[in-house]
């Protein structure tokens, strides 16, 4: 993963103008994801076949409960400026939007979940910086499946906000079911989730 580093001198809305205006011309490899975290341009490689097979079972399963006017976005940015951070998680679902702000992003408060599947490079993001971003935007769910965590692969939700913590929900080994409660209410099989 490679960081460009912005200057955070400004205390007002031009620092985050200014980090959003680098993140959109930021000219990346096709594939790649560009997101700031904690003020930061980071671009960081496509996710592996693996990575990618666990969202996909994940997207699957939502799909069969969400409402029409509902989505599974897989490369939706979404804004949390008062973090400093544009994301774009693996999986996000939230309310069609009929006249969106921008094209470019969704602000991070119409999520009702995000979904981070880790990678070798980016568990600390995913464990660490991103929940904070997230529950600072009130996003009632957020689901991370950890191939990577050092107890094992897990997979962790985390609800009920506050704040800039999460309540951790339900936290299971790969191969255990894990629940995600209304307005979702179904459950996930991790044993179909590869391990390696």
């Amino acid at each position: 993963m490679s960081a460009l580093t912005v200057d955070h001198m400004t205390a007002n809305g031009h620092e985050w103008d200014g980090l959003v205006r680098i993140w959109q011309e930021t000219d990346a490899p096709e594939g790649c994801k560009v997101e700031i975290i904690e003020g930061i341009v980071t671009v960081s490689p496509a996710p592996a076949y693996r990575h990618n097979v666990i969202a996909a079972r994940i997207q699957r399963r939502l799909y069969s409960v969400i409402p029409d006017d509902w989505e599974v976005f897989q490369t939706q940015a979404i804004a949390v400026p008062s973090r400093l951070g544009m994301f774009i998680p693996d999986l996000v679902v939230a309310p069609l939007q009929e006249n969106p702000e921008t094209d470019n992003y969704l602000p991070a408060s119409l999520a009702e979940l995000v979904v981070e599947v880790t990678s070798q490079s980016n568990g600390r993001h995913d464990r660490v910086t991103k929940p904070a971003a997230y529950a600072t935007a009130g996003i009632p769910l957020y689901l991370l499946v950890d191939r990577w965590a050092p107890g094992g692969p897990t997979v962790t939700l985390y609800g009920e906000p506050k704040g800039d913590v999460y309540r951790v929900l339900s936290a299971v080994k790969f191969g255990d079911p894990i629940k995600l409660p209304e307005p979702f209410g179904i459950t996930i099989d991790t044993a179909e989730f590869p391990a390696e």
